[in-house]
């Protein structure tokens, strides 16, 4: 099943959102993210956090095809909460909006977030109106247009053993280390690229195309 969750950050474009939400089966707001799909017009399934961000419905008020799921828990974000929940309810594939952008700390730790659970789904993606970004398994391929910007991020601090095919700037059984050496504004040079890693954890960024490359 498809999921979407909806967090507190930026707000996506009405756009995105609109195709976001027609490949959802079920759709979670975290907290303030309730807010960014009311004001869009769309009811999400569950709404979950602390609800210290979002005010704007009472348990007693909610529609009875909304439900709310209130978790206190002062040792987890709201996106964790949601993943929970999305995997409580048997989430396949997630995709994450509304998780970067206004807070750069916020930012940080829904990335965090991502390499927490990436893998306890089929494919977990953060996106915004301008990027997509996963957590890559350690092999990895996808078809992708000739020019193309990929970045690599080691998002674990240290990421060794890559290999990368289609890519103007290839590695062979290479590192990447925050301050050392990265990844980013490479560029993919054919019509399918690969990257395989042996260890630490390795974050894809890409602009955003639709329908999503993975």
């Amino acid at each position: 099943m498809n999921f979407l969750i909806c967090c507190n950050g930026r707000p996506p474009s009405k756009k995105l959102l609109d195709k976001l939400t027609a490949e959802a089966n079920v759709i979670i707001a975290a907290d303030g993210g309730a807010a960014t799909l009311l004001n869009a017009g769309i009811r999400p399934d569950f709404i979950t956090g602390d609800m210290d961000s979002f005010t704007g419905l009472k348990g007693d008020a909610l529609p009875d095809d909304i439900t709310l799921v209130s978790d206190p828990d002062q040792e987890t974000n709201d996106l964790e909460k949601a993943l929970k929940l999305a995997k409580k309810h048997g989430a396949g594939r997630v995709v994450i909006c509304g998780a970067t952008g206004f807070r750069i700390d916020h930012t940080l730790k829904n990335l965090s977030v991502l390499q927490q659970f990436a893998d306890a789904f089929d494919s977990i993606i953060i996106v915004d109106d301008y990027t997509a970004c996963m957590i890559l398994p350690k092999e990895f391929s996808m078809d992708a247009k000739p020019g193309t910007p990929v970045s690599l991020f080691p998002i674990s601090g240290r990421v060794e053993g890559i290999t990368t095919a289609g890519l103007k700037y290839s590695l062979t059984d290479e590192f990447i280390e925050n301050g050392i050496r990265d990844g980013s504004s490479n560029e993919a040079i054919s019509e399918r690229i690969t990257i395989i890693y042996k260890s630490g954890s390795l974050l894809l960024i890409i602009p955003l195309e639709w329908p999503l490359p993975f």
